[in-house]
């Protein structure tokens, strides 16, 4: 059975959007070659990626251009290169390579897909994809990079979960620039 893992940013204080969904916070580091390392080795990893419209947008926006393969060259040809799904009742179009746009409930296509043979897959960012999938269960591990700031006022990673879900840590990692790997899967 294919695994899922969500991985997301979160600021000291807990949000993992800073009001208005300003992202920008999670992209302003001091320079560290291990997170750098770390964040290449995340995109080399393989499988598929699963969006929500406003991160495939925001993401779409920005890994197919000149400036990110000038960056952050090696994980610009990951991202371009995987497969991806989005989930979206809006969009008609999915323009970004290799990406299938799917505009049922995500629960039942994430139960699906998990139940095909394949690659692994992984949340980047889409908070309220993160917060149906928790509640249905089908998340099994969350990689949260705690971030050495706060924002005072955002929106959380769970919002709109409707009961309390159990997990147990399984890793912390500390680097360089203040970032703190933490993950969990859900207790049985």
């Amino acid at each position: 059975m294919r695994r899922l893992v969500a991985f997301n940013q979160i600021s000291l204080d807990g949000y993992f959007t800073g009001i208005n969904g300003d992202l920008s916070w999670a992209h302003n580091n001091n320079q560290d070659a291990e997170w750098d390392a770390f964040v290449a080795g995340n995109a080399s990893g393989g499988g598929v990626l699963v969006f929500g419209r406003i991160t495939y947008e925001l993401m779409q926006s920005y890994w197919p251009t000149p400036l990110a393969q000038q960056n952050d060259p090696v994980v610009a040809e990951r991202m371009n290169s995987m497969p991806k799904v989005v989930f979206s009742r809006t969009l008609d179009v999915a323009t970004w390579s290799n990406t299938i746009l799917v505009k049922t409930d995500p629960a039942a296509e994430i139960r699906n897909l998990k139940q095909t043979p394949g690659p692994g897959m992984a949340i980047l960012g889409s908070g309220s994809i993160v917060s149906q999938l928790t509640q249905a269960g089908l998340i099994d591990e969350f990689q949260i990079v705690v971030k050495p700031l706060a924002l005072g006022k955002g929106k959380t990673m769970f919002e709109g979960i409707k009961e309390r879900i159990n997990l147990k840590q399984t890793k912390t990692r500390t680097f360089g620039n203040g970032n703190v790997l933490l993950c969990y899967e859900p207790k049985a």
